[in-house]
């Protein structure tokens, strides 16, 4: 099996900062790809921020330039740095990891932790 947490969420005012962690443990051979996505009140879970084992990494539009993605491989954990916050940033923020575990390839979701970002 296979665990996923997320942590770092919280109130801040727009302009502030967050950085989020999520961690992967369990039965893990290899973690391929790795991505934050986001669900907004109303609205559908959106890609954030993905970032390869090799270190490419792909944003979304609205966070270019504001969030960083970046993964420890040896500690099997992911970081998302958001800053200069928008109220419209506000939503449950998930991580996403794709591993290798006892069959390759598998999908597995953390709860969510929630950003909130006041105006």
């Amino acid at each position: 099996q296979v665990q996923v947490v997320e942590s770092g969420g919280g109130l801040v005012q727009a302009g502030g900062s967050l950085r989020l962690s999520c961690a992967a443990s369990g039965t893990i051979f290899r973690i391929n790809g790795m991505g934050w996505y986001r669900q907004g009140p109303g609205k559908q879970r959106e890609l954030v921020a993905t970032t390869l084992r090799s270190g490419n990494t792909n944003y979304a539009d609205s966070v270019k330039g504001r969030f960083t993605i970046s993964r420890d491989n040896a500690k099997n954990t992911m970081y998302l740095q958001m800053n200069n916050l928008k109220p419209e940033d506000t939503g449950g923020y998930y991580c996403n990891v794709n591993v290798d575990t006892v069959l390759p390839h598998r999908d597995y979701w953390g709860q969510g932790t929630q950003v909130t970002v006041s105006s």
